[in-house]
């Protein structure tokens, strides 16, 4: 069998052909023999379900590009076109009676009368991979005369459209990391099939290996994309967001460069702190691609830096935690806020305000923890303390006070303010033993939760920092001037994700369509100036001061509202929305 498939490799197709209309018994898995030309799978159903079919495979694309079909009046008329009758092609059909497979066929001539109503379906099924495998110097499935790789039933269903639905079927492949990008280019060249819809450990329980490939040969030429045009946004790139479980998300070239550039705009120092010797690279876009695969979101702020005042929260914060809310709620991400018990009326009345006057679309829970026996921090993230399902899968921090070393917490004066604070750090440590939650930390001094992936820098370049410097970290730190730049930046940066086809066809693992609904409502959804305005002057009505001086007004950490903060959102705005 070996030495014979070899050999099927170089027969021509109508060759192929000719040994499948002769039901030879060996010849079994045709997947890959096509000469460079497309192997189809054939779907055959009565013609009052081929319209709907038509539109599932249309809303499936991926898992189920359609090449084809033949209307019942033609089932007698030779293969003209691209598609063949698949009466005469395929070697094996299963038989399907109510929805349950009855029996396996050879042929369908016995059926002839029944077919004058049905419509066949033909479906590429061309194991692709294995060219792209071959590109980056890696062996294909098939490279020791085994067969056809592998095949998996997964939990991801398919999009249901008209009564039709079915689970996601993936193959699988163990690739060394260093070949990842080069492999995920090599399969953009041939188009969509056979591009990956996950990087990592298997997300979803395996049920059953699928039987070995049977298909019809096309007349279709499988040809590789035109160099240079991989995809219509350009090169896609491979980052990895996630150690345990392992997990690699894409985007395009031109989505990273963007997202690059909106850290570096952030990344300036009004306040002459010193935060460059902190900044590490692409960790805003590590945390918008982290958090652009959650399925909900825990956002805490509040740092009480005017200990003396009521309340004793400052400007810098909120702003960036309700801007990021908003459009994690565009998103359709479940999203809550989590704070200091004293301060729970304060944010709800802030939330409250912020529906009212269109920064928010609807209202956020708001959340408190106080800590508790070993365990509690565990029992609050998950379900039933169950580590396997976490109620929430990303953790955002944004200019809130992170637990020093010492196990106080400091504002910058090296003011201990521990009395303030709740221990919201420890849902931080947490995360670091749950398996599928990611953290992210905003910060503009070093003291700030999340921080501690680079208390080291803080103490040897920000003032007072081997005192103030926060001992918690975050899996993403994303250093920036103002931690309000932040919550604006990470919004932002959602935007480019969710727009960027390379990413969002990764992130719906390629079924369904494209484009999901309310994405026209993504631009209103991104903070804007208007908003960040209406939002500051919430802040004010509620006596919340300036970080820095202290002032009840349109100020954040010292900085006028007009002409600094609002220039920075213009300009984040800008690069968010620009056509490259």
């Amino acid at each position: 069998m070996i030495t014979f498939t070899v050999r099927l490799k170089a027969c021509l197709p109508p060759a192929i052909r000719s040994l499948i209309l002769q039901r030879k018994p060996n010849i079994r898995h045709v997947s890959g023999m096509a000469g460079g030309l497309r192997p189809a799978s054939v779907v055959v159903l009565h013609r009052s379900l081929a319209p709907a079919f038509e539109k599932f495979c249309q809303a499936n694309s991926g898992p189920l590009p359609l090449l084809g079909l033949r209307e019942p009046d033609t089932w007698s008329l030779p293969a003209l076109n691209a598609v063949p009758d698949p009466r005469a092609g395929s070697p094996r059909f299963l038989k399907y009676e109510l929805g349950a497979c009855t029996g396996s066929l050879t042929s369908l001539e016995e059926y002839t009368e029944q077919l004058g109503d049905m419509v066949a379906f033909f479906l590429d099924c061309g194991f692709s991979p294995e060219a792209a495998l071959e590109k980056v110097g890696l062996p294909t499935g098939d490279s020791v005369g085994h067969g056809p790789v592998g095949a998996y039933k997964t939990t991801v269903p398919c999009a249901a459209m008209a009564g039709f639905c079915c689970p996601l079927v993936v193959t699988m492949r163990p690739i060394p990391k260093d070949k990842l990008e080069k492999l995920v280019q090599a399969t953009c060249s041939v188009g969509n099939k056979g591009q990956p819809i996950h990087i990592g450990d298997p997300e979803t329980p395996l049920a059953f290996t699928s039987a070995p490939g049977c298909t019809v040969m096309t007349n279709l030429k499988d040809t590789e994309a035109p160099a240079g045009c991989l995809t219509p946004e350009g090169i896609p790139e491979v980052h990895r967001i996630s150690q345990d479980p392992l997990h690699y998300s894409m985007a395009s070239a031109p989505a990273v460069r963007k997202i690059r550039e909106l850290e570096s705009i952030i990344a300036v120092d009004p306040g002459h702190r010193g935060i460059g010797h902190l900044l590490c690279r692409d960790e805003l876009l590590r945390a918008s691609l982290s958090l652009s695969h959650a399925r909900a979101v825990l956002v805490t702020t509040g740092f009480p830096t005017h200990f003396n005042h009521q309340p004793p929260e400052e400007t810098d914060g909120p702003p960036g935690a309700m801007a990021l809310a908003a459009f994690l709620q565009a998103l359709g991400k479940p999203v809550s806020m989590i704070v200091d018990l004293r301060a729970v009326s304060l944010f709800e009345n802030l939330v409250e305000e912020a529906v009212e006057q269109g920064v928010l679309k609807t209202q956020i829970p708001i959340l408190t923890f106080q800590g508790g026996p070993a365990g509690a921090a565990q029992a609050f993230l998950c379900k039933d303390g169950d580590p396997k399902s976490p109620r929430f899968n990303h953790l955002v921090a944004i200019e809130r006070a992170g637990r020093a070393a010492d196990g106080n917490y400091y504002n910058a004066r090296k003011m201990n303010i521990k009395h303030l604070v709740d221990p919201i750090d420890d849902l931080f440590l947490a995360t670091q033993k749950i398996p599928g939650i990611s953290s992210t930390g905003v910060g503009d001094g070093g003291n700030e939760l999340g921080m501690g992936k680079v208390k080291e820098a803080v103490k040897r370049h920000i003032r007072n920092g081997d005192v103030i410097a926060c001992d918690v970290e975050a899996d993403f730190a994303v250093i920036t001037g103002v931690s309000n730049w932040g919550g604006y930046a990470l919004a932002c940066a959602l935007y480019i994700l969710n727009s960027c086809e390379v990413h969002r066809r990764y992130l719906r693992k390629a079924v369904g369509p494209s484009r999901v609904p309310g994405e026209q409502n993504w631009t209103q959804a991104l903070p804007s100036v208007a908003k960040e305005e209406k939002m500051l002057g919430i802040l004010a009505r509620h006596k919340v001061r300036s970080g820095v001086s202290g002032i009840v007004g349109m100020e954040v950490d010292g900085l006028p509202f007009h002409g600094t903060h609002a220039q920075m959102i213009q300009k984040l705005v800008d690069v968010t929305t620009v056509r490259v």
